[in-house]
């Protein structure tokens, strides 16, 4: 146990190493957020079911302007289900949210492309007339 207090004082968010301490599934996905919502607001209109540990609305890096979704995470299980119980297809900002369980994220090689090498002779195109292969 005092390993994981000093663990958790190291940490810069505790919060969100207790729950994943605990096996918690308590993220919930918030889609069809309103251009204007932020992430306090979003905080506020979920902490009336229950404690938000954080509230996060993901952002375009080009426009740094909303995508229309988030993530809630609650500090229990029983919040999270209170809160897809009360918030899905309600209105908040002038739009109706979507709400449901986060699914977990896929890691797909990183955006780096994979260099596999030159091309197989058998893959080569040959171009009879230019005397040009590809």
């Amino acid at each position: 146990m005092a390993a994981l207090r000093r663990l958790i004082i190291r940490t810069s968010n505790p919060s969100s190493l207790l729950i994943s301490h605990r096996g918690i599934t308590s993220k919930l996905f918030v889609g069809g957020l309103s251009l204007y919502t932020t992430e306090k607001g979003l905080s506020d209109a979920f902490s009336q079911h229950g404690q938000v540990v954080e509230a996060k609305i993901v952002m375009d890096r080009v426009s740094d302007r909303s995508k229309g979704f988030g993530f809630v995470t609650y500090a229990s299980k029983d919040e999270a289900e209170k809160a897809i119980a009360e918030m899905n297809g309600k209105d908040l900002n002038g739009r109706v949210i979507f709400v449901d369980y986060a699914k977990p994220k896929h890691n797909f090689g990183g955006g780096m492309p994979i260099a596999r090498g030159p091309p197989d002779s058998a893959d080569k195109i040959h171009f009879q007339d230019t005397g040009i292969e590809n």
